[in-house]
């Protein structure tokens, strides 16, 4: 399988199994059009008849294993992930908020309970929890989210300490990470993340206008102001990893403007998703946005490579694609690990899949405090790999996206084998540009 696309002035294709990238001339290009789901017997039989230039260059690549490999993967599909261990938490530590975003996924920090902060006891079995079941894995990972993490920052202090305390004593390496809003972010807290997490996530939509109308106070006061200036104060003395993260929606699909904004006030690492929710609120993204959406993207490389031109790179989230290496086998065929590798806990220690399926009964798995604790869950997110999903199994972009977020496909569609359509659509979208970005800087 290939995959062939024009960005810019040049003309590429995408051998799908083996990762290859290659920039080609128009006549090669010409040559394989109409051949996208073509295995290599009948691309070979094709091109061995044909006396050109093109042509030979075609069965070459061929020869070297670079254009219509097979696929080496589908017959151990999941056989590389049925002793998967867990390896990374996100910890609830906040069912409380102080601010009341429109588009939040956790009903203002919630997550359709009540309000409740995690005690350190139950933060101390979460840990312990993942340790237990982490194997041999050495390196693991914790998030700290909500809510607002922040609003329980005491305990947090503890649970990292608690965590530095296990990962020497059963030879671990912990990566600590937190989501914020913000508005607690003073010079206190900001010294101390900028000693213990090795990734800060900070909530910010891009301009004050559109920040403004999603992300307000839970007495309706805007939030950007207050929120800008304790950013640009924690990253200023920030030496480790952070994104600005927001989401766009269907009154700002000229987020690219959202983006170049951050990127001028001095934020070098930023990520804007595209907003989703119910499909009926006025701010959902539809399928009739998708081409003013592609738009925006071109709009958003023309942004990326004119700042790079100008010795002013950002990092932009979804352009960081790794064309040389990627992600492990497992990953590319599972995704994010939601529900086998990775696991969400609550303030009151129930266990979901991953944090946005947290509230959601019909994915709990059990509770801390539980005697015995099996994850009936495991099993439906293990077998939701890339060839047990009908939409992916032919899809170029399979190996890079993995079958998507399992948590959209269930809000969007009721299945988590059936992805989100849009969804893949404007990842899809962004690889073509990533990709790209990519060739254009090896010209």
């Amino acid at each position: 399988m290939i995959h062939k696309f024009k960005f810019k002035d040049i003309s590429l294709v995408l051998d799908i199994n083996s990762g290859a990238v290659h920039m080609v001339d128009e006549e090669v290009f010409n040559l394989l059009d109409g051949l996208e789901n073509c295995t290599a017997e009948k691309a070979l039989q094709k091109f061995s008849l044909i006396k050109s230039t093109a042509a030979k260059e075609v069965c070459q690549l061929m020869e070297q294993e670079m254009l219509f490999t097979d696929d080496s993967y589908i017959t151990d599909k999941m056989k590389n992930n049925e002793d998967s261990v867990v390896k990374a938490m996100c910890l609830h530590v906040a069912h409380d908020c102080n601010m009341v975003c429109t588009y939040c996924f956790g009903e203002q920090g919630t997550f359709a309970g009540s309000k409740c902060l995690m005690s350190l006891e139950v933060g101390i079995k979460a840990i312990d929890y993942l340790i237990a079941n982490s194997g041999s894995r050495r390196n693991l990972e914790i998030d700290f989210f909500g809510g607002e993490p922040l609003m329980n920052f005491e305990v947090v202090k503890k649970l990292v300490d608690y965590g530095r305390k296990q990962e020497k004593l059963f030879n671990k390496n912990i990566r600590f990470t937190i989501t914020t809003n913000g508005l607690l972010l003073d010079d206190e807290k900001t010294e101390y993340i900028n000693q213990t997490m090795d990734n800060v996530i900070l909530s910010i939509d891009g301009r004050p206008e559109i920040n403004d109308n999603m992300r307000k106070t839970v007495n309706g006061s805007p939030t950007y102001d207050v929120i800008t200036k304790n950013y640009l104060n924690f990253v200023a003395k920030r030496e480790g990893l952070y994104y600005v993260r927001g989401t766009f929606t269907k009154n700002n699909l000229d987020f690219a403007k959202d983006i170049k904004h951050l990127v001028n006030l001095g934020f070098s690492n930023v990520s804007v998703e595209p907003v989703v929710t119910d499909l009926k609120r006025p701010y959902a993204l539809q399928e009739t946005d998708r081409d003013r959406i592609f738009e925006e993207y071109d709009r958003l490389t023309d942004l990326y490579m004119e700042k790079m031109s100008k010795g002013e790179a950002f990092d932009f989230f979804h352009f960081n694609v790794d064309l040389e290496q990627g992600p492990c086998i497992v990953k590319r065929l599972s995704g994010c690990g939601a529900g086998t590798e990775y696991l969400a806990i609550s303030p009151e220690g129930d266990i979901y899949p991953c944090h946005q399926f947290v509230g959601n009964k019909d994915f709990y798995i059990g509770n801390l405090f539980d005697r015995e604790i099996t994850n009936k869950q495991r099993d439906k997110f293990l077998n939701a790999s890339i060839y047990n999903k009908e939409d992916c199994r032919n899809c170029w972009a399979k190996f890079y996206c993995s079958g998507g977020c399992h948590a959209n496909a269930i809000n969007i569609s009721g299945d988590i084998n059936k992805p989100y359509k849009l969804g893949c659509d404007l990842e899809k979208k962004r690889l073509e540009c990533a990709i790209g970005i990519y060739a254009k800087t090896m010209e």
